[in-house]
């Protein structure tokens, strides 16, 4: 365990991720959709809200628990980034640059899964 969550790169990088999620809700069309928007919101908060609690647990096993949260929510994210594109007007690169964020940020969740199971 470090320190400190905010010592994880990981936690950090899907912090980001949550920040360019509310960005991107709040100047998009999507902002009109409320359901989709507050699903995004809540997804992308999900993911470094678990992070840090994973990593305040005390044992390894509940750490690996709370970071599978977090991928699930990485996934349930991803997934909303693919509806908004096809039922929004909005610019595809950026959508793309968050999709590939949520990739690489569940790609580093499961490295630090792999060290805290070994």
């Amino acid at each position: 365990m470090s320190q400190s969550f905010r010592e994880l790169k990981v936690w950090q990088r899907s912090k980001v991720l949550a920040v360019g999620i509310y960005r991107l809700v709040s100047r998009s069309p999507i902002v009109n959709d409320r359901g989709l928007c507050d699903q995004m919101r809540r997804a992308a908060v999900s993911v470094c809200s678990n992070i840090a609690e994973g990593d305040s647990r005390a044992g390894y096993k509940e750490n690996v628990q709370f970071f599978n949260i977090a991928k699930g929510s990485l996934a349930e994210l991803s997934a909303q980034l693919d509806i908004a594109a096809e039922v929004h007007p909005v610019d595809p690169d950026e959508m793309q640059k968050l999709t590939a964020e949520c990739d690489e940020v569940s790609a580093m969740l499961q490295a630090l899964i792999n060290r805290r199971q070994s």
